[in-house]
Order: structure tokens, then sequence, then C-alpha cells
């Protein structure tokens, strides 16, 4: 596997030789504390081909999920901000500092995000897209500890030592068909990350299992394989579940999840359609979710869910994030592959 460089975190500005209009350069940050209540996310992306750049910042807590949505169209790709959203590289893989001006969300931030762990890149992720062919993106999530200040309806916190995953995809992205279940399983824990994806087609067979513990100390440990047992409600609403994992070094060990906080639907953020798309000059869009079952994934434009969560590992407990999507197709059925 190619090691990766300065120039995998940076925000490519024009479109790469040979590839499609639809080209993207995507970055993700979610930011929470000790317990995943706050949950904040925060998405930005460019289009080359198209001039066009987008984001997000999702907020999660108190029964509510406040989506926040910012477009421009032709876009300057190089300025690294977009409305009352910031964002700039201090040093590749390793520091970013994000902020947010006033802004209909009720939130604001000026935080820095450093890297603690080791970045774990995946191979290029080829998958049948809707126009016949496939789609291939370049993939790389890591986990960091914040510090700086985030503001709540006026009121300021210090979120030093708080927590929180980045992802940064690149590539050519239309999906459409064939996977049953998706997991992006991201659990901090004060010393390390439990972080991998899991992909399974509608026949319950692993297509993709790739991830590792990355430890504060620089060490990694692969994750071979994951077996679960996950529990979703009618709405196809992901609620709780074991995960049993083993490591290439042996380790084998079950990681409990609690979903129940509810929130964490990406398609607030854009997700399903909404990105790379014109939108007209210095867009704004602002809407709430209302936690209380009557959004659910099933009922949505896409199911992808970003779920805060709390981890339980051994009697410690830790918080992040519990992405799943639940295939929405009559033809997929949810099996667990854990016994018990």
């Amino acid at each position: 596997m190619r090691p990766l460089t300065p120039d995998d975190d940076r925000l490519l500005s024009t479109l790469p030789e040979g590839v499609a209009p639809d080209f993207f350069d995507r970055f993700y940050f979610n930011l929470h504390g000790s317990t995943p209540d706050p949950l904040i996310m925060i998405g930005a992306g460019v289009y080359p081909g198209t001039g066009v750049v987008d984001a997000y910042v999702l907020r999660v807590d108190g029964g509510v999920q406040r989506n926040l949505r910012l477009g421009d169209e032709p876009g300057d790709l190089a300025t690294g901000a977009l409305g009352p959203l910031s964002w700039r590289i201090v040093e590749p893989l390793a520091e970013w500092a994000l902020a947010l001006g006033p802004n209909p969300l009720g939130v604001e931030f000026d935080v820095v995000w450093r890297a603690r762990t080791a970045a774990w890149r995946t191979e290029d992720i080829e998958v049948d897209n809707g126009r016949g062919g496939q789609s291939r993106f370049g993939h790389f999530f890591q986990s960091g500890r914040y510090e700086g200040t985030l503001t709540l309806d006026g009121e300021r916190r210090d979120v030093t030592g708080w927590l929180g995953q980045r992802d940064r995809s690149r590539g050519v992205r239309v999906v459409a068909g064939g996977q049953g279940l998706h997991l992006w399983v991201q659990a901090q824990f004060a010393d390390r990350s439990i972080a991998f994806m899991l992909d399974e087609d509608r026949s319950n067979q692993v297509i993709m299992c790739d991830g590792g513990v990355l430890w504060e100390n620089g060490e990694t440990d692969p994750i071979v394989s994951v077996a679960h047992r996950l529990q979703f409600d009618d709405g196809l609403d992901f609620r709780r579940g074991e995960l049993r994992i083993v490591t290439k070094s042996g380790e084998d060990f079950t990681l409990t999840a609690d979903g129940t906080f509810g929130g964490g639907f990406l398609s607030g953020g854009g997700y399903g359609g909404w990105h790379g798309k014109r939108h007209g000059r210095n867009h704004v869009a602002y809407d709430e979710f209302p936690l209380d079952g009557s959004v659910t994934p099933r009922n949505l434009d896409m199911p992808l869910t970003d779920r805060p969560a709390v981890f339980s590992l051994n009697g410690e407990q830790g918080a992040g994030v519990f992405e799943f999507a639940h295939s929405r197709s009559a033809r997929y059925t949810y099996r667990p592959s854990l016994d018990g």
C-alpha cells in the first residue's frame, strides 16, 4: 500500500487528468467530549470539474438534530472558506484549524484538531455505480484531540481535550445497489481509537473489512475480522449492539455500542444527492430533525447515519460515532454474524 503524503491531505483546486467531471475531494470531522452529547460534525468538499464548493455542519443534542448546508458556485476552491465556515491545514496529516462564525444553527467554534494516532489508509475503494461502471475513491481516517472553544446558543465552553475522528476521501463516488450493511465504527478511548469499515452485500457476505486499533503511542494493530449482533428498529435505525473484533496481533475482544441517543442522519448534511450540485451563489439552508422517532433512515432520502454512541470495552467507557447504513431493499434481511 502506498504511504500517505502531505498531498493526500490538501484539497485539490484543479481536476486531475483523465477523471470524470464529478470528481470530488472531501473532508469530515466530528467533535465530542467523553460522551457524544453534544456531537458536532463538520464536512466540506470541492468539485474542481464544476467549480462547486459545498459544506455542512450538523449539531446533535437536546433531542434535536440541527442541519446547516452551505454552497457556492462557481466557488473559489483555494480560499479554505465558505460562508461562516473556514478551515486551514496547519500541518498535513497532523493539524487542522476549523472555525465557524454566526449562523442559524446556534453553533460557533474556533478549534484546532491535532492528530493523536497514525492515519489509517484503506486501499482505493471500487464499487459498482449507477452508470454501469465503477466508482473509485481513496480514503483514510485518523483520530485526534481538540483545543479551543465551542459556543452553543450563546454558552461558550472550552473543548480542550475533546476527541474526534476525521475522514478524508477523494475520487468519484456514485454508488447504487448491491450493499446490504455498511458500518464505519470509530470508538474513542483515552489511549486509542478502535476504527474500521465493514461492508456486506445483500446475501450477508463480507465485501470489505478494513481498519485497526490505533494507539496514541503510534502503534497500530490491524483488524482482521469483525462479527456483529446489532439491533435495528422498524425504521431501520440502529439501537445497540455487540462487535467481536479480532486483530492481527491475536487480540480478541467484544466492543458494545449504545446508539439510543438518536440522530446523526447524514441526509441533513446533503448526503444523498445534494453534494456537488449547483445551488446558486452563497447558498445557505437550515432545517431540523426532531429525534422523536418520526425521522428514520427508512424515510429520509438516504439511510447513511453517523450515530452518536457510547462504547464499552472490558468495563472501560468510550464515545464516538457508529456510522451505519441498513439497506432498504426488500431483498435484504439483516443477519447477525456473532453467535449467541
